[in-house]
C-alpha cells in the first residue's frame, strides 16, 4: 500500500475575522504556486470530477472573502475552505482548513494533502519542496505545532488511531516559540529556525518511510530526547 503524506499546521482558539484569514489563505496559495506549477490552478468540490474540474477558484483574497461569506464555510466564528487540483482523480492535491475561531475546540488547521502517486507527487514528495510546504504553512498561518508526516508512521505511534496533534514526530516538525525549546538532536537530524516564529525539525533528507529500519530508530531516538524535554504533548 503506498503510504500517504500530509503538511499540517495546528493552533488554538484565535479571533480573526474574514479578512485576516483571507490574507493568510490568499498568501499560502501564491506560496504554493511557487513550488509547484499544478499548485497555481485550484478548484472546489463539485458531484463529479468533471464538475468539481470546470469549478476554478481564484485564490486572492477578494475571492476567499466572498468564499468566507457563504454559510456553508461559516461553523460558529470560524471560517473553512477545501480546494483540490490536478488532473486525474487519483492523483488530486488538497488544501483545508478550519480558521479564525476564538475557540480551542475543534483545533484550527491548515492541511496540505500532496498527491499519492503520479509525476506531481514525484516532484513535491522531496524533503527540499515538503520543508518549504511547511515553512509557508507556518509563516502564512503562525500555528503552535506543525507536521510533515507519514500517515503509516503516525498511526503505528501516535496515542491514538488518528494522531493525536502535538504527540508524535513526524519526518519534520514544527515548533513554535511559545511551544517551548527544541534540545540538541543527534546527526544527521538537522534543526533549523523559521523566522522568528519557532523551530523545524527535519530527520533525513530521505523520503521517510516505516519500511525503513533506520529511519524509524532515529524517529524513535528523537521522539525520546523530544519527550524528555516536554515538547510532545497534546495541542
Amino acid at each position: 500500500m503506498t503510504d500517504y503524506y500530509y503538511v499540517g499546521g495546528y493552533w488554538l482558539g484565535r479571533s480573526e475575522d474574514a479578512g485576516a484569514c483571507a490574507t493568510r489563505a490568499s498568501n499560502l496559495f501564491n506560496e504554493l504556486g511557487r513550488l509547484e506549477p499544478e499548485w497555481r490552478v485550484w478548484h472546489e468540490a463539485g458531484r463529479t470530477f468533471k464538475e468539481a474540474s470546470a469549478r476554478t477558484f481564484s485564490t486572492d483574497r477578494a475571492n476567499f472573502l466572498k468564499l468566507f461569506a457563504r454559510k456553508k464555510n461559516r461553523l460558529g466564528d470560524a471560517f473553512r475552505y477545501w480546494l483540490w487540483t490536478g488532473t486525474h482523480p487519483e492523483q488530486t492535491s488538497l488544501v483545508d482548513g478550519y480558521c479564525g475561531s476564538a475557540d480551542d475546540v475543534p483545533t484550527s488547521i491548515c492541511l496540505v494533502s500532496p498527491p499519492r502517486k503520479g509525476t506531481v507527487a514525484g516532484r513535491v514528495l522531496t524533503a527540499p519542496v515538503l520543508r518549504e510546504v511547511l515553512r509557508s504553512v507556518v509563516r502564512c498561518w503562525e500555528p503552535a505545532w506543525g507536521v510533515v508526516a507519514s500517515e503509516k508512521y503516525r498511526d503505528e505511534v501516535s496515542p491514538s488511531s488518528s494522531g493525536d496533534v502535538g504527540t508524535f514526530v513526524g519526518w519534520m516538525t514544527y515548533f513554535s516559540r511559545q511551544w517551548g525549546e527544541v534540545p540538541p538532536l543527534p546527526a544527521p537530524v538537522r534543526v533549523e529556525p523559521v523566522e522568528d516564529l519557532g523551530t523545524l525539525v527535519i530527520l533525513t533528507e530521505e523520503r521517510f518511510t516505516v519500511t525503513n529500519p533506520e529511519h524509524v530508530r532515529l524517529a524513535t531516538e528523537v521522539h525520546q530526547v523530544l519527550d524528555a524535554a516536554g515538547l510532545l504533548r497534546p495541542l
